[in-house]
């Protein structure tokens, strides 16, 4: 055969597979080249841009709606945040939100914090706490429990010891009771009309020898004479009134019966009633005073102080340290049944709040040409290759018919 008859039969399968396999490789550069669009003179070449760049807008649009459509449904969303919002990653993301905080409020060197909890603190005893405690004063069983329990386990069993006693009684002789109000009251109580009656019932009532002192020497003379040296001495009956109380010790008897003292020992019913007695008198005294008591107890106090002191002594506690896992369970639990109840309500609000479309639409219109290109033949490298090489193979498998076409011929 000669060599231009050979000729004729190689090279439609050659030419074939050339053209094929570029044809499809120039058909692919196209989609994405040239990046912008390309002029002669005043007139655009048509195919410029590429494909892709010239409708990236639309394209930008097509993948948004391909992906919120089918991809991230309301559905799909309320399955991924369930997915997200498990109860120990929430718990793990509120611990360490709660350590963080914890971490700022040490670091904190401007006192921040520490004013932040003043004013708390002020506001509570300065206007929230008298307000309440104002409200709750008015019902009759405000208190009740607490003040029977005190009632009961304080003032019921309570007793002075020896030294209490014996400060207490020097206080009621020394204080209360000195030889000068003793006089005093000696005078006031020895007035003519109760001289006169402490000597009739004295004469009515005595017998034996005590009715005869009585009614030959009566006692109306020796009292009006005690008066009168009162009166008129002074100084002498004041001496004479303290060396009695200790001639008598009035001082060990008085402190002997403080000693004794106790509510314990009183008649049920006098404790009973003393206890209902003690309940009205604190719920009228907080009625009327209590919101004064409060508010001047707030402003005495320095709550900068208190609460520098009060943080300092909650950053070193080893309790706050250890309380934050039960605290970041329990929140991630009421998260939980909060969630359950109102999570598709809370994706069809947050949808258009995040606006996902309008996020991929405004990223994609965003990205260069050259960006895309690279973006998807990193992603379908080997299919766009594929496309060519098939083009490669039909068009030599063509030159292949055609030259077999020629040689039947």
């Amino acid at each position: 055969m000669e060599l231009v008859t050979l000729w004729k039969f190689i090279v439609p399968p050659i030419a074939g597979a050339i053209i094929g396999y570029f044809t499809n490789d120039i058909a692919i550069q196209m989609l994405f080249r040239p990046y912008q669009p390309k002029y002669i003179g005043k007139y655009k070449i048509p195919f410029t841009p590429g494909l892709i760049p010239a409708n990236q807008a639309r394209l930008a649009q097509r993948v948004s709606d391909t992906i919120m459509g089918s991809l991230l449904t309301p559905q799909e969303l309320q399955k991924l945040t369930k997915r997200l919002l498990k109860t120990e990653r929430v718990q793990a993301a509120i611990t360490w939100l709660l350590g963080l905080a914890l971490k700022q409020i040490r670091e904190d060197r401007q006192q921040k914090t520490a004013s932040i909890v003043s004013n708390i603190l002020q506001d509570l005893f300065s206007h929230s706490l008298p307000r309440l405690i104002k409200a709750l004063a008015r019902r009759e069983d405000f208190l009740e429990e607490q003040i029977d329990q005190i009632f009961d386990k304080i003032l019921l069993e309570f007793r002075l010891n020896e030294l209490q006693a014996k400060q207490l009684s020097d206080w009621l002789l020394d204080t209360i009771f000195p030889p000068d109000v003793l006089r005093q009251s000696i005078i006031e109580f020895l007035t003519d009309r109760n001289i006169q009656v402490i000597d009739e019932v004295f004469r009515e009532k005595t017998s034996g020898t005590y009715w005869v002192v009585a009614n030959l020497f009566g006692l109306k003379n020796a009292l009006v004479r005690l008066r009168t040296f009162c009166l008129d001495e002074k100084e002498v009956a004041n001496t004479r009134l303290q060396e009695l109380v200790l001639s008598i010790e009035v001082r060990s008897q008085v402190r002997d019966w403080l000693k004794g003292v106790s509510l314990g020992s009183l008649p049920t019913g006098t404790v009973r009633q003393l206890r209902k007695t003690t309940q009205e008198v604190v719920r009228l005294y907080l009625q009327e005073k209590g919101t004064q008591i409060l508010q001047k107890f707030g402003q005495s106090i320095d709550w900068d102080k208190t609460a520098i002191l009060l943080i300092n002594r909650l950053q070193s506690s080893i309790a706050v340290a250890s309380s934050l896992e039960i605290i970041s369970q329990e929140l991630a639990l009421i998260l939980e049944k909060y969630l359950e109840e109102d999570l598709e309500k809370i994706v069809q609000q947050a949808l258009p709040i995040l606006s996902i479309d309008q996020v991929i639409i405004t990223r994609v219109s965003a990205t260069s040409p050259e960006e895309l290109e690279l973006a998807i033949q990193g992603i379908v490298k080997s299919e766009l290759q594929a496309i060519v090489n098939l083009g490669g193979v039909l068009g030599l498998i063509v030159g292949i018919f055609q030259s077999l076409l020629m040689l039947m011929q």
